[in-house]
């Protein structure tokens, strides 16, 4: 199941609406009563525990998580008219940003006899309650156990989702969101979790979400699916949502707006060429979340604006580029970071229009 709302819509408002929320699901969703729910962890545990979801609710305390999440294979499209790749042919809208309620995944490991010492080279398994009939398994992914148990990490059990119950296709009765990582790792419809010794074993962590270089492909893939490791972190990322591909701008002058990401890294610039990425003006960024100093915990996405005179747009493109604070930014074309299943996507964001039409 998948629902992408277009991109224009996303960024009218900080927080998505539940109901704008793009949706992912490897599987059909499933119907799950809140009475017969139990949330099993074991593994390498010192205590075997089992909860209820009135037991997340009542035995740890509520946090509040303002996370985006974002589809690894966001803007495949694009790189899908370079050469072809295999998955969704997602456009630049599945992203989404949302304010996240439930129990911290440190306090219910705590609860099971996790310590600090524990971190190692440990693993955190999630499975889902869902069932994908051709892979035979639910959903599931892993975590290293340190993110996890990072205070500073946020990673949260979530039963609310913009403070309201979390609706069925995001996950109902619990799911996990791992803030700053791509949303492959924040399973939905969590059932059990498992502290191993090794990254989940799910066909989700091992044959899918790797990142290859450009010279892989589906005839020599196979010697490169079990030594390279599953992408974790976001990368940083923007896009212009307004124009929309191929609008035609009948003004002189126009409001461009976007949005724009990093796995943790605090967005500190987004660039706007008119002249294709010969000059650059830096746009306006008009709502982010709250300053957390000099951080990894910018879980966020920022929305920014600029206004443009359509006379000054050369070739009809405009483009633009971020920058955070690790002083990252995105490549300037597809090519160098084409990859056969066609993630992490993050190349100079351009849009098409037709300028200085009369009506």
């Amino acid at each position: 199941q998948r629902r992408v709302r277009a991109p224009q819509l996303l960024v009218q408002s900080f927080l998505t609406p539940n109901e704008h929320f793009y949706v992912r699901n490897h599987g059909p969703v499933p119907l799950i009563e809140e009475k017969d729910y139990r949330l099993v962890v074991e593994g390498l545990v010192k205590n075997k525990l089992s909860f209820s979801l009135n037991d997340i609710k009542t035995a740890f305390p509520k946090v509040r998580i303002t996370a985006t999440l974002q589809c690894a294979g966001n803007r495949r499209t694009e790189m899908h008219k370079i050469k072809v790749v295999k998955g969704v042919g997602w456009g630049s809208g599945t992203i989404s940003n949302a304010v996240w309620g439930g129990a911290l995944l440190r306090d219910v490991l705590i609860k099971c006899g996790i310590s600090e010492s524990d971190n190692g080279n440990l693993h955190v398994a999630f499975e889902g309650l869902d069932w994908i009939a051709d892979k035979k398994s639910g959903y599931g992914s892993s975590i290293p156990l340190n993110k996890a148990m990072d205070l500073l990490g946020d990673t949260i059990l979530a039963y609310e989702m913009n403070d309201a119950e979390l609706p069925r296709d995001h996950g109902f009765p619990l799911r996990v969101v791992v803030p700053g990582y791509i949303a492959a790792r924040s399973t939905k419809w969590l059932g059990r979790i498992v502290i191993q010794n090794r990254e989940s074993q799910n066909f989700y962590q091992q044959y899918d979400y790797k990142l290859f270089s450009p010279s892989v492909d589906w005839s020599n893939v196979e010697q490169y699916w079990t030594v390279s490791r599953p992408v974790l972190d976001m990368n940083v990322q923007s896009a212009i949502s307004y124009p929309a591909e191929g609008e035609v701008l009948t003004g002189d002058e126009y409001l461009v707006k976007g949005y724009a990401i990093s796995g943790g890294r605090r967005i500190e610039r987004v660039d706007l060429s008119l002249d294709l990425g010969q000059t650059w003006v830096d746009a306006d960024i008009v709502c982010r979340e709250q300053d957390k100093g000099y951080s990894n915990r910018y879980w966020c996405w920022v929305l920014w604006e600029k206004k443009i005179k359509t006379s000054m747009i050369v070739g009809n493109k405009l483009v633009c580029r971020a920058w955070d604070s690790g002083a990252n930014t995105q490549p300037e074309t597809i090519p160098p970071i084409w990859n056969l299943r066609g993630i992490m996507n993050n190349a100079w964001f351009y849009v098409n229009v037709v300028k200085n039409a009369k009506l």
